[in-house]
């Protein structure tokens, strides 16, 4: 990814990535991105990187010996020190929808911000929220107190977030409004494809943000909308 896609992409929000997409594929259509409402730590966070994947559980306690639980947990943390950059953690939580374990939380957040990953992203719960480490955001499924029975119980694997399925390698970005993942074919498209969307929905956003608007006027900027479109 080219360091001007990588700043453009930290700066926008992730339905205009979706619509930018769509922008690069001509066409509507494209699924790839997370259901329903997902929560974050850091209202205004942004989350874009390569997809460094694991899977986790909590409700029961892990029937592995305890030294095997400890291997796979280290092997875990020195899979996402080694995530090609910029990194994100996309972590899969095998309870959900009844997801009880904390894994994000002050240490964690701290740990992952440390090993250079620019977030994470899960279905699983957080807690913490007035310590976890600034400037990582965390998207996830919903906010607990406890970290119940946690453990790492698969690494490197395709998850499943909020109907996402994310593969290890995989490109996302995502924020408040949720998650996608950018199809490899478009990237190299990316950048000029939110370029022009932001530079023709400003044919409607700029008459419409003006003293003097009315329905004339947003008759012309729709038809310049639509012309600069085809």
């Amino acid at each position: 990814m080219k360091d001007s896609l990588l700043t453009l992409l930290r700066s926008v929000d992730t339905p205009t990535v979706c619509n930018a997409i769509e922008v690069a594929q001509g066409k509507r259509g494209f699924n790839d991105f997370t259901r329903g409402t997902m929560l974050i730590n850091e209202p205004k966070g942004v989350v874009v990187g390569y997809a460094s994947t694991a899977k986790i559980a909590a409700v029961s306690p892990p029937t592995e010996p305890p030294e095997v639980i400890r291997t796979r947990r280290m092997a875990y943390y020195k899979q996402m020190a080694d995530a090609p950059q910029p990194s994100v953690c996309v972590v899969e939580d095998e309870d959900y929808p009844n997801a009880i374990g904390a894994f994000w939380g002050e240490v964690n957040t701290e740990v992952h911000k440390g090993l250079g990953m620019s977030g994470t992203l899960t279905n699983g719960v957080m807690r913490d929220l007035g310590d976890m480490a600034p400037d990582y955001p965390v998207v996830a499924g919903s906010i607990g107190p406890s970290h119940g029975f946690v453990h790492v119980t698969a690494l490197d694997v395709p998850v499943t977030v909020f109907g996402l399925t994310v593969r290890p390698g995989d490109l996302v970005h995502a924020d408040r409004h949720g998650a996608v993942v950018v199809p490899p074919e478009v990237i190299d498209q990316l950048e000029t494809a939110i370029r022009k969307m932001q530079d023709t929905e400003h044919l409607v956003l700029g008459p419409a943000r003006e003293k003097g608007f009315n329905f004339a006027k947003f008759e012309a900027a729709w038809t310049a909308f639509e012309k600069a479109r085809t």
